[in-house]
């Protein structure tokens, strides 16, 4: 009794599935080959794609009383640009509060207001180039300037009766 018997059995159907697919040469199957070379187009025009987001954000807004404090009432020429750019420099006037929750009496009447902002940013540009005499077009993330480089291949075509 042959002590490799039982492997000479299996070993057929084990070896079966890489069997199953033949390689292309055992085909008969031309493989084509592919000639590839780089070159540069001239580029003719590169137009930016834009992507638009809208942002809605809180602004506060406030609304200036019209009462008229007194001491306005009596500036006059000199008197009253002096006392503007003393208003403007002394901390607690005009605007600024000096009380601890924020909001001044007598300063106005203050609200949140949404506010909508339009931002447009470039995400791709449509480029279009001429390569040996052919126009084409091209979307690509970056703008590549006045030169684009190529890539050429030339693969030969294949008829299918013409396999053997």
């Amino acid at each position: 009794m042959d002590p490799y018997l039982p492997a000479k059995r299996w070993l057929p159907l084990l070896l079966a599935p890489a069997f199953a697919v033949a390689p292309a040469w055992a085909q008969h199957t031309v493989i084509p080959n592919e000639n590839i070379r780089y070159e540069y187009a001239q580029v003719l025009r590169a137009e930016p794609v834009y992507q638009t987001l809208r942002a809605t954000s809180m602004v506060e807004r406030c609304e200036q009383s019209s009462m008229v404090q007194p001491e306005e009432e009596e500036r006059r020429g000199l008197s009253r640009v002096m006392g503007a750019v003393r208003d403007v420099l002394t901390p607690g006037r005009r605007g600024q509060s000096t009380d601890e929750d924020g909001g001044g009496e007598g300063e106005g009447d203050c609200r949140l207001v949404p506010v909508e902002r339009e931002f447009r940013r470039p995400i791709a540009y449509d480029v279009d180039y001429v390569v040996r005499g052919v126009k084409y077009r091209s979307r690509l993330p970056t703008d590549p300037g006045n030169r684009l480089r190529v890539k050429v291949a030339v693969t030969p075509v294949v008829a299918e009766g013409n396999q053997e």
